[in-house]
């Protein structure tokens, strides 16, 4: 295998468009994320209020995803995309300019769905466009670039909200050069215009493996789920408390990420996407038992990087394998059911996490996530040992 068909092509104007709108992506909550407080004295609403500037973004990927990777399916990529770019960089700048909470949340829904539109074309253009190994290691640089953008806008937005709450919403207007940039840049992939409606529905369900699919949107709910509400949720409150030092492991978090994602294609070259999921979810048991048992703010560290590590290698794992499943006519639909459950479980976990601790507390918690990922990964690399056992055998001679 030649290092040119596993290299990330710099050059190509379809990875610098797609790099850039992905560096757009981590401004929707990151950026916003130190800002919270100060919106909260600005308008003189209570906490509960304020975090609802979160979930009205998330929410739209949620429910929306589906019917976004329909229409990007149908009418192709390029006329969700670049739409989608311009309306998420219009809708951030106009919460600068309003005057009351109700219209900034009204901007925050309508900015979630463009979103959504932004995450699930990027990669679903990897996988168009790149296949085998290349699309790993295209997709693993695209990761990395998220995780980069998440640990690089929260300093962002608090330099920013220290002269105005309306200044950081004003960041969200470079996502329109970045628009702009792309209709330059990129080309429509060729694909087959499916049905719409119903019909595309049914053809979707039944182009894809329905066993295989399925676990792989179950495991990035679990990942995305356990993720969110251990390290993100319950570690910062856990830390805090103890150390006062959790915005550094947060950030530790989100570098190894970054790394972790930088690997993917060449991690790619000797195990399968699927064997590359198990390693995440071991890596998480690995991670978060070192975490429940950590005594010092180094082991904990240490233990919360080992996550990072699982958590880095499984999305664009899981999109790889994902996007090589379906057939292109259906491949922006079944990468935006992916992009759904990923927004569940972002939402679901802080929420599980949070409300079970009132009756375990953290530590249980922490560690029962531990065993439980540790034994999915298990048994993940029992089966796809077994199944690369058979399909070795059914190989002629």
């Amino acid at each position: 295998m030649s290092n040119s068909e596993t290299a990330v092509p710099w050059d190509s104007p379809t990875v610098q468009a797609i790099l850039a709108s992905t560096l757009v992506l981590p401004l929707g909550v990151p950026l916003l994320s130190p800002v919270l407080t100060v919106i909260r004295d600005a308008f003189g609403i209570t906490d509960a209020q304020t975090s609802l500037l979160i979930t009205a973004y998330f929410v739209p990927g949620i429910v929306l995803s589906p019917v976004i990777g329909m229409l990007a399916d149908r009418y192709g990529r390029r006329r969700v995309i670049i739409p989608s770019l311009f309306a998420f960089g219009l809708t951030g700048g106009l919460a600068a300019f309003a005057t009351d909470f109700g219209t900034v949340l009204v901007l925050r829904l309508f900015q979630g769905t463009a979103s959504a539109g932004v995450f699930i074309l990027t990669v679903t253009f990897i996988s168009d466009v790149f296949e085998g190994i290349q699309r790993n290691a295209v997709l693993g640089i695209n990761a990395a670039v998220l995780f980069a953008g998440a640990a690089i806008y929260p300093f962002v937005g608090g330099a920013l909200a220290a002269i105005d709450w309306h200044v950081p919403f004003l960041v969200y207007l470079i996502a329109i050069p970045v628009g702009l940039f792309a209709i330059r840049a990129l080309e429509e992939p060729p694909s087959v215009r499916p049905k719409t409606g119903p019909s595309y529905l049914r053809g979707a369900i039944d182009a894809l493996p329905v066993r295989e699919a399925g676990a792989l949107y179950g495991a990035t709910f679990v990942l995305e789920a356990v993720a969110f509400g251990t390290i993100l949720t319950a570690l910062p409150f856990v830390l805090t408390a103890e150390f006062r030092v959790a915005p550094v492991i947060i950030g530790t978090v989100l570098t190894i990420e970054t790394i972790a994602s930088v690997k993917n294609g060449a991690l790619a070259r000797r195990w399968s996407n699927h064997r590359l999921v198990a390693l995440s979810f071991l890596c998480y048991g690995v991670g978060l038992v070192v975490v429940w048992a950590g005594s010092s703010v180094g082991s904990i560290t240490v233990g919360a990087a080992v996550v990072g590590v699982g958590f880095g290698l499984a999305l664009p794992s899981i999109d790889a394998a994902i996007g090589r499943i379906a057939p292109p006519e259906y491949r922006a639909g079944a990468l935006s059911i992916r992009n759904g459950t990923t927004f569940l479980g972002r939402s679901a976990g802080p929420i599980a996490y949070t409300s079970l601790a009132i009756g375990f507390g953290y530590s249980a918690l922490l560690l029962a996530s531990g065993v439980l990922t540790l034994a999915i990964g298990a048994v993940t690399v029992v089966v796809t040992d077994a199944e690369s056992h058979l399909d070795a055998e059914s190989v002629p001679r």
